[in-house]
C-alpha cells in the first residue's frame, strides 16, 4: 500500500507540485496543528511544531537553491 492508495490523500497529492516531500509537509502540518489541539501545549508538541517549521523551511530553502543552479 502506497500513499496514493488512500482516498483522502489521492487527490492533493496528484494536484501538487509533484514533489513527494513538499506534498507531504502539507499534508503533515494541519495534521499536527490537530495533534497539538487535542495534546495540549507540552514540551514535545512545542519541539514537534518546532521541527517541524524548522524542516519545512529549510526544505524550501533547499529547493529554492536547487532551482537556481
Amino acid at each position: 500500500m502506497s500513499l496514493d492508495d488512500l482516498p483522502i490523500v489521492d487527490d492533493p497529492l496528484e494536484a501538487g507540485a509533484e514533489d513527494r516531500v513538499f506534498d507531504s509537509l502539507l499534508l503533515v502540518g494541519p495534521l499536527l496543528i490537530l495533534f497539538i489541539a487535542i495534546a495540549g501545549r507540552s514540551p514535545l508538541t512545542t519541539g514537534g511544531a518546532i521541527a517541524y517549521c524548522w524542516f519545512f523551511i529549510s526544505y524550501i530553502i533547499y529547493r529554492g537553491g536547487q532551482e537556481r543552479v
